[in-house]
């Protein structure tokens, strides 16, 4: 199989077209920083007009990734960064790394193991089947690999339009909850909307815990705040999932911790942070990041000793309230979608994994691995007992880690 074979389907009209049309459409590869710097103004630009979820797309979040990866003194670090453009106008980007392991070498988006969303940044009017599938075959080209990997894939975003036939799915089919503002004039209308029983349940828990002592919510804007916020979700979600025999991508990279708190500060990147705290101490935390006028949260964690009194959804109305204040068009609540999250979702967006073979090493490997072994182990996994779990993942070592970022807890 090769990557032309990947692309190409004679029987497919739409593959055809897409191809036809992508010929006014010219590629091209940034690798290093400072051509990344040389294409910010245009790509700053795309980023102003294009639609969809594309925070990780983001020119601050690649950044960020050519950033850390510079600090850390990371060798392997070997960026993708595709571009198209229509005459001189800049009409797509699609932001890869080339990784490898010891059975293939990957093209996977940039920041692959902290970020949530996998998508295309994408000019209105352009058919992304054209657009996605000259992004896939420049950046084959320009880095010869296996096998393209995107993870959390949503359901009618450009990538997922623009896929070629020949991909395939891997792993089970999830759902990310969406809350969108735009049909309502204010958070009360909106909140109107979430069950009765619900805002009861949700009002007598405020007043027991009102009752103990002062509760209260805040955004965290202090750089320095927002650190130490930073230190305790990470340090929360990591030993909840520790208790739980979990892991996740995220966990598996020793410079997570790192990245997030250098991403505190940073003008290209803009964070917001909450903080629920009873009696003086945090009950609920969560962080995220603010693009394109929606709200993508990131990190939470909550003092479990509470649950009875739902501390998650008492502080994720909070945080919506906020948001919505705000003048924010939604909330991304991401992947998985948690009963908590559910209560308050407007929408639950498919989420899907896609592989995309170049050679026959890769489609052996897809096959036998993501679609196959991979999920059969983790479904055997997670039906253990939580203390078997925990016996395994330190025997294999995952037992140490420190942070959790893609609220998928074994990926």
């Amino acid at each position: 199989m090769s990557s032309t074979d990947a692309f190409a389907d004679g029987h497919d009209r739409r593959t055809l077209g897409a191809m036809a049309a992508s010929r006014g459409l010219r590629g091209a590869v940034v690798r290093t920083r400072e051509e990344l710097e040389a294409l910010a103004q245009r790509w700053l630009g795309l980023e102003d007009i294009a639609s969809g979820t594309t925070l990780f797309q983001s020119l601050g979040w690649a950044r960020s990734v050519y950033d850390f990866e510079a600090a850390r003194g990371n060798a392997a670090f070997d960026p993708v960064v595709v571009t198209i453009e229509d005459g001189r106008r800049l009409v797509g980007v699609l932001p890869l790394e080339r990784i490898r392991t010891g059975t293939r070498s990957l093209l996977v988006p940039l920041g692959h193991a902290f970020a949530q969303i996998s998508d295309v940044l994408l000019a209105p009017g352009f058919d992304p089947a054209a657009a996605v599938g000259q992004l896939l075959r420049t950046a084959s080209a320009a880095a010869p690999s296996d096998c393209f990997s995107f993870l959390k894939v949503r359901d009618g975003s450009a990538l997922a339009q623009g896929m070629p036939k020949t991909h395939l799915r891997t792993g089970e089919t999830q759902g990310a909850p969406y809350v969108a503002f735009e049909a309502f004039p204010d958070f009360a209308a909106y909140f109107s909307t979430v069950r009765a029983k619900t805002r009861k349940n949700m009002r007598n828990a405020r007043n027991r815990l009102e009752r103990e002592g002062a509760l209260e919510h805040r955004v965290v804007a202090d750089p320095k705040e927002q650190l130490a916020l930073i230190e305790r979700t990470l340090g929360g979600r990591a030993d909840r999932l520790r208790e739980q025999g979990l892991t996740s991508r995220a966990f598996r990279d020793g410079g997570f911790v790192d990245f997030c708190k250098d991403l505190v500060g940073r003008a290209d990147l803009e964070l917001l942070a909450f903080s629920l705290t009873h009696l003086d101490r945090p009950l609920a935390e969560q962080w995220g990041f603010v693009h394109g006028g929606r709200y993508y949260a990131f990190v939470a964690s909550r003092d479990f000793s509470h649950s009875d009194e739902s501390p998650g959804k008492l502080h994720l109305r909070e945080i919506l309230q906020t948001c919505a204040e705000r003048g924010l068009v939604g909330c991304d609540l991401g992947v998985p979608a948690m009963p908590y999250k559910l209560t308050f979702a407007t929408e639950t967006i498919g989420v899907a994994d896609y592989a995309l073979p170049l050679t026959p090493q890769g489609w052996l490997v897809i096959q036998s691995w993501d679609m196959w072994l991979r999920p059969n182990l983790k479904r055997l996994i997670l039906a253990m007992p939580a203390g078997l779990r925990t016996r395994l993942m330190r025997l294999v070592g995952h037992g140490n880690q420190t942070a959790e970022a893609t609220q998928d807890p074994v990926s």
